[in-house]
This record gives C-alpha cells, structure tokens and sequence, in this order.
C-alpha cells in the first residue's frame, strides 16, 4: 500500500472514530453517555464536549434544525472516563424549541449549554462576501505538509501533525508555525471532513461544531508572536457560541475565517465566520478561552 493510500485509510479511521464519538448510547429519557476516543491527550477535546451536548439535544427535538448554542467550560473533561449528558426540555414552541444540557464526569458538571432549535421557513436574506484567499487545491495538503515541513517545526507542532485527524486544515499562511512573529489577529483555514459523514443533518452540525474549537483560539495569539503549542502558555476554552445560518452539510471543504478583536486579563477573544467553498455563509461563531503566560515555568 502506498503512503497516499496508508494516509487516506487512517483519516476514513479517524473520522469513522469522530462518527462513534457523536453517536451517544441512551441511559434514559433525556440522559445520555458519550466516550471519548483514546488519542493520547490529557484532556477532552472542547469541541468534542460541544459536538455531543448537541447530538444530546437533537435527540430530543424533531423536525427542526440547531440555529444556536451557548456553552460554558467549567472543568477539564477527563478523557478516560464516559462523559454523561443530561438534556432538559425548556420549552417547544410552534417554530423554537429550547434545551439546557449539562454533561457530567466524577460528579460535577464539567460543561453546560443552552441551544435552540428552528424550523426552516422563509425570511429575507443578505451575507457578508467570503474573504479573497487561495482555495483549498491551491495550497498544499497536509501529507505535503508533514513531508516538507516536519523537520523544521518545533517539536510540540510536529506532535500534532503527525496524529490522524477526523477533520484536515490547510492553513492559508503557514509561515506562522513554523518561525511565529507579530501578525494581525486575522486567520484563515480550510476545513474538510477526512472521511463520510452518515446522511444525517443533525450528525453533519455536531461535526461543524467540533471543527469550529479547531484554530479559533489560535488567532488570538498571532498578534504575540506566538502559537498553540508554546509550552509557554496555559490555555483553555472558557466559552463557545456558535450559530447556524443554514443547515447544510460537512462533506467538502469549508473556509475558516477567523479573528481576534482583543486579549486582556490573561483572556483571548475570538471570532469565526464559516463558508462553503462557493462562499455561503453558513455559520459564525464566538468563544473566550484562557491564556496564561507561564514565562518559563512552562
């Protein structure tokens, strides 16, 4: 087997591993369990807690799509044990339909969320233009990435490249993992699922939500020269919101244009606008996270 095909065959895992992730097993009405797959980090990935609070609630809701969710992280998740959901029915209304999830490990709440349910209907509609940038075919993949650049990259960002994803980024700058300097908070990425999503709307918004925790934080860094793997940094999601404009699937690829209007008082603030390759805006979304600058006691 060739390594294209090896590579091809390890995203298809690593997204049928995403796939599993998402699908819960029912304890009981309105009480689910989700695990977390076993990919060596210390903590649970926040937009895997997102992902399933919100295939949690869809559960619960019938012939309406997500248009919001509000989420808070209070506690590191812990990857080794089943993370338990409790979705609790505010309200069903005519077109809305509210729920309030909290997910649970050793007792606690580690993580709370409020999101809201639509039926389509039609209203007037006007976007924001997708930003100018080179699309995906023009930028190298990123087996080409781990080819050419793997050696020259410190070795906490080679870590992370090297690991099977369920879920490919094609930054459209580069240049900023591999000698980080001073930059605009402005970042854009392309995101494409590595393998097939089931033919589910509800699954194809669980994954959206996911990949959105993927670079946002990041941006918030740029202007500091500096990157999500400097051990430097303590670093954690605090927040994430995120809205459906439209219900639309994850099965090519999708631009990532984020930005981060201020950091202060050891907090970042991001933003993330996310549009098909034809340039349909199709979600936003907002988040706060942690970052603390341990000097050199990182």
């Amino acid at each position: 087997m060739t390594s294209n095909k090896k590579a091809n065959t390890a995203q298809n895992f690593a997204m049928g591993k995403l796939v599993d992730t998402l699908e819960l097993e029912q304890l009981e009405q309105n009480l689910f369990r989700g695990r977390s797959p076993d990919d060596g980090w210390q903590r649970v990935f926040g937009g895997q807690v997102v992902g399933q609070a919100l295939r949690a609630a869809t559960h619960t809701v019938k012939d309406r799509y997500a248009h919001s969710l509000h989420a808070y992280f209070m506690r590191p998740g812990d990857p080794k044990i089943p993370i338990i959901y409790e979705v609790e029915l505010t309200r069903d209304g005519r077109s809305f339909a509210t729920r309030r999830v909290i997910a649970i490990q050793h007792g606690k709440p580690i993580f709370t969320m409020s999101c809201s349910f639509h039926m389509e209907e039609p209203g007037l509609t006007h976007q924001i233009d997708m930003p100018d940038v080179p699309g995906p075919d023009e930028l190298p993949s990123e087996n080409e990435l781990r080819d050419k650049l793997l050696q020259k990259m410190p070795d906490l960002i080679g870590a992370y490249w090297l690991k099977d994803r369920p879920v490919e980024v094609r930054p459209v700058d580069i240049s900023r993992y591999l000698n980080p300097q001073k930059a605009s908070p402005i970042q854009h990425v392309w995101l494409r699922p590595t393998g097939a999503l089931p033919d589910d709307l509800a699954i194809h918004q669980c994954a959206i939500a996911f990949a959105t925790d993927i670079s946002l934080l990041d941006t918030a860094l740029a202007p500091h020269g500096r990157t999500l793997f400097d051990p430097r940094l303590a670093m954690a999601s605090i927040d994430h919101a995120m809205w459906f404009h439209k219900p639309v699937k994850f099965d090519d690829w999708m631009l990532y244009s984020t930005d981060s209007p201020m950091t202060s008082g050891a907090r970042g603030f991001t933003r993330g606008t996310l549009f098909t390759r034809t340039g349909e805006l199709i979600a936003s979304a907002a988040q706060e996270g942690l970052i603390r600058d341990l000097g050199d006691k990182g």
